[in-house]
């Protein structure tokens, strides 16, 4: 494997290691994506643009039942993030942040509904179980801003991304999934940004 490196690779483990990590079932190595667990991938983004184009890739693969939990600061791509899973997912309705409202429907052609939830104002978990969040799954998807506040009303499975402000126009999108169709998304989004 060393040999097949590129001589400008910046990867943080020494060849040797590298040289021993077999990649997980279904993926290949690719030196120039950073190595993390299976189940974990980074994106650093250059626009808020490109933020939505990375939400329009993953919001054509959301179905009935999917959970994106989001996280991160105030300004650090969120919504951006959520204009792009709309517009990925077929919503043509406008996007905006739910904070005063606490919660958002887009609607498809079709009346399929993605939901929209900012949790930013609930005081704890007790506040989102009376939204009936199983009955909101049951319907389409559930994208959750500032979702840290109710971890414990949120299913386990589901893919979280914590999204880090670097500058004005530069974000850290990590993902992380929990459970097996989150790991299916992450999959499909890793071949979507990275190839292979």
């Amino acid at each position: 494997m060393e040999g097949n490196l590129p001589s400008n690779c910046n990867a943080t483990y020494p060849r040797a290691v590298l040289r021993r990590r077999r990649p997980a079932r279904g993926i290949r190595y690719n030196p120039l994506v950073p190595i993390l667990d299976p189940e974990t991938l980074e994106f650093f983004s250059r626009s808020p643009e490109q933020t939505m184009r990375v939400g329009m890739r993953l919001g054509g693969q959301l179905q009935p039942g999917d959970v994106v939990a989001l996280v991160g600061d105030l300004g650090a791509g969120k919504t951006a993030l959520v204009r792009g899973l709309a517009a990925g997912w077929g919503s043509t309705d406008p996007v905006t942040s739910p904070t005063f409202v606490l919660l958002n429907i887009y609607r498809r052609p079709d009346g399929s509904r993605l939901h929209h939830l900012d949790a930013y104002r609930l005081t704890g978990p007790e506040e989102a179980w009376a939204l009936d969040l199983d009955a909101l799954l049951r319907a389409g998807p559930l994208v959750v801003e500032w979702a840290d506040r109710i971890r414990e009303a949120l299913p386990w499975e589901g893919l979280w991304v914590t999204l880090e402000y670097l500058d004005e126009e530069q974000r850290l999108l990590r993902f992380h999934a929990q459970g097996e169709r989150p790991q299916k998304l992450l999959m499909f989004l890793r071949r979507a940004l990275y190839g292979g």
